[in-house]
């Protein structure tokens, strides 16, 4: 039996800046985990990113925006790994998703949402508000797909490699949802 053809890489948003963040070594984790025929890649910072203004979200509007919005556009899904600042949402990821409300790159988009944090919360509640601005602008969330990662650094060794097999099996089974939810037809 032949494998479904590959689709398009899958994008993955980092919402940390941060260079050693556990978040950034989940979705390094994820890429690697990939199965066959599916690839991912890692978004540029979110930084790169102004100031969420209406007054500027006008065509052709900034060139990093426009970049951004066609990442998001051209990709079959994406993948978004998050931390839990002050009970919420990181600044720089809550920015990047309010540049996709007007334009809806996110409708119907078959998305993953991962939630880390070093304690035993697991960011749930920067989870329960990502998953309320996703639903808001209507992606296709992959529930099977959405992972939380409580006490993150426990689960990495000292050379920053994934080691934890309960997390290992829970990015392996959210990529299977991931795709068969890429390769599916939307609902209609």
């Amino acid at each position: 039996m032949a494998s479904p053809p590959s689709l398009p890489a899958v994008l993955c948003l980092c919402g940390s800046l941060r260079q050693q963040s556990s978040n950034l070594s989940l979705l390094r984790a994820m890429i690697e985990l990939a199965p066959p025929g599916l690839a991912a890649r890692i978004a540029r910072p979110l930084d790169r990113l102004p100031h969420f203004n209406p007054d500027i979200d006008v065509e052709p509007g900034p060139d990093a925006v426009r970049e951004f919005r066609e990442e998001v556009a051209s990709a079959p899904a994406l993948i978004i790994s998050s931390p839990e600042y002050a009970f919420g949402v990181p600044g720089v990821l809550k920015n990047a998703l309010d540049w996709l409300v007007s334009s809806g790159e996110l409708y119907d988009k078959p998305t993953a949402l991962i939630t880390a944090s070093p304690n035993y919360g697991g960011a749930a509640r920067a989870q329960a508000h990502l998953l309320d601005t996703l639903r808001a602008q209507q992606a296709r969330l992959v529930e099977a797909a959405c992972v939380s990662v409580a006490a993150v650094r426990t689960r990495f060794d000292a050379a920053g490699r994934l080691v934890d097999a309960d997390t290992v099996r829970a990015l392996r089974d959210g990529w299977a949802a991931l795709e068969g939810a890429a390769r599916a037809e939307p609902p209609g």
